[in-house]
């Protein structure tokens, strides 16, 4: 067999991997990756939600790699539309987040598994073949934290006040600690200004601030600590 044939009989075999990422050496160093297994190709890329939505349609792939963090929207909101529009494709988390915060919001909104950006080396293939295969992905550590979640009568209580936040609320609080004002995080989010005002007021109040600097600095000082 000629390595041109050899090549063509991977491309009908291979399952179909779409990459989104708003980083192109992000979305390049995983190509690189996925294209060394020999059952799994890169399809397309996108590096935000409009456009992997696009992409879907056009080069339906088997499944999709997902940064939460993309332009213009979350990709946790791409995940939600994705499982609506193409509930038989898969989505994978592939994300800088802590798991121990996004990987249950990740699941709840659709994904099939989240897998860590710095475990993406050695970890990759084997986390989008288990997904294909219909598992779930997610790390030990993040079983445990559900198991006992179900299994502690008195979990609920446990929950910390970030946890507490809903997905938009969260992504507001995230951009005010990466110093956006805001007017700004309503142009980033495509909301109004009184609907980010508002937002505010319910983060102050799950979070038992009474300021607005005392907010901001809050966000700010859980940025920095890894959220």
């Amino acid at each position: 067999m000629t390595a041109k044939t050899s090549s063509k009989a991977r491309e009908k075999t291979a399952k179909r991997v779409l990459l989104v990422d708003d980083h192109p050496i992000v979305r390049h160093g995983l190509s690189m990756l996925i294209e060394q297994e020999p059952d799994l190709s890169v399809c397309g890329e996108a590096d935000d939600a409009c456009q992997a939505l696009e992409a879907v349609k056009k080069l339906h792939p088997d499944i999709v790699l997902v940064d939460l963090s993309l332009r213009e929207t979350s990709g946790l909101d791409l995940i939600k539309d994705l499982k609506i529009r193409h509930p038989a494709i898969p989505a994978l988390v592939l994300s800088m987040h802590d798991e121990s915060l996004y990987a249950e919001r990740a699941l709840r909104a659709g994904a099939r598994g989240y897998l860590m950006k710095q475990q993406a080396v050695a970890n990759i293939a084997v986390a989008i073949r288990r997904v294909l295969a219909g598992e779930v992905h997610i790390s030990k550590a993040i079983i445990n934290k559900m198991l006992n979640k179900v299994t502690d009568n008195a979990a609920e209580a446990s929950l910390t006040r970030i946890d507490s936040l809903s997905d938009r609320e969260l992504e507001v609080f995230q951009l005010l600690g990466q110093g956006y004002g805001t007017r700004e995080i309503a142009e980033r989010l495509h909301l109004s200004v009184k609907t980010i005002e508002s937002y505010r007021e319910h983060l102050k109040q799950k979070l038992e601030i009474s300021s607005a600097s005392e907010l901001v600095r809050c966000a700010i000082e859980w940025g920095r600590s890894g959220g």
